[in-house]
């Protein structure tokens, strides 16, 4: 990569470099400017690397190959030509991250090269959870009574108990977060509790830059921006007759698409399973730790720190 890295640099403006290097720097702890580079292999390379490719395999993942594994993060204006200009294109590579597919995911438990892990349960009878469902304080968002504009509304709970008042989304993305040097958004250490276990304790040291919610046309994405896997579950992400809602593994530095208003609006009278929440149009994010057959903790309200996402209806 060297050849191909330096002729790269010498193509950028030394604003568009220290912009580069405060990035790396900082590992995306803020959200920075796109660093744009022409489009065209770089001068004196024989098989040239897309520019957003090779500054991703410098930075951050070693075992990227090809574009199509990255997805740009949606306030990134560089991604498909900045201001009209098609002759360049952002290669911020923190404006990027890789894509979890689904596909064709390792078996559960298996530390693959995929950014997000299928967990589903083998065969066998559904789990009874109904005192789950009416024992949890009720927090359904009525995609009817919604007038304010919102898209989405956040709930963050400890176990079984919800911790703080709903948040309002009201712009297109939000951070969550406990530690974010600079950014604005959902911050968890602000809310109040009256008492925290120690295994709660250990799991919200481990959210540190958490996850960042967008809409995006169809759906609902999450990127995760923490060292530690979230756990995300929705009706969107599992088939209608499954005894239970799939529960799927994000790594660090990768998005998926969480939840898919097309198919949501397909479902019809489709109901998910009773575990905890009931709200149809909802996503469940626990932080480190995952929930369902392949771990002791069977519900996600058995996980330390966990987020409920409460979706209003699309326009």
């Amino acid at each position: 990569l060297k050849p191909a890295a330096h002729a790269l640099f010498k193509k950028l403006k030394d604003e568009e470099l220290e912009l580069l290097v405060q990035v790396v720097e900082s590992r995306g702890a803020w959200e920075s400017g796109c660093v744009l580079a022409p489009w065209g292999d770089p001068r004196g390379v024989k098989q040239g690397i897309p520019p957003q490719v090779l500054l991703c395999r410098l930075f951050r993942w070693p075992d990227l190959h090809q574009s199509h594994q990255l997805k740009h993060l949606h306030y990134c204006g560089g991604g498909q030509g900045a201001c009209g200009d098609l002759a360049v294109l952002c290669c911020n590579p923190h404006h990027f991250s890789r894509l979890a597919v689904p596909g064709d995911p390792p078996p559960p438990l298996h530390h693959g090269t995929w950014g997000l892990q299928r967990l589903t349960p083998s065969a066998g009878p559904c789990a009874e959870a109904s005192l789950l469902c009416s024992a949890l304080p009720d927090t359904s968002l009525s995609w009817s009574t919604v007038k304010d504009g919102c898209w989405c509304r956040l709930a963050y709970w400890e176990y079984r108990t919800r911790v703080g008042r709903l948040y309002a989304v009201h712009e297109a993305s939000v951070n969550v977060f406990c530690e974010l040097p600079w950014g604005s958004g959902f911050c968890l250490a602000q809310l109040p509790a009256a008492y925290r276990s120690c295994a709660v304790r250990r799991a919200r040291g481990k959210i540190g830059r958490g996850l960042l919610l967008s809409r995006e046309p169809g759906g609902v994405w999450a990127y995760n921006r923490s060292e530690h896997p979230i756990f995300v579950s929705s009706p969107t992400l599992s088939s209608p007759g499954a005894c239970r809602l799939t529960v799927l593994k994000v790594l660090p530095g990768y998005s998926a698409k969480v939840f898919n208003y097309e198919w949501a609006g397909a479902r019809g009278a489709w109901q998910p399973p009773g575990e905890g929440p009931c709200d149809t149009h909802s996503i469940r994010i626990s932080f480190a730790k995952g929930w369902g057959p392949c771990y002791s903790r069977q519900f996600i309200t058995s996980c330390p720190c966990w987020l409920e996402v409460l979706l209003n209806q699309p326009c």
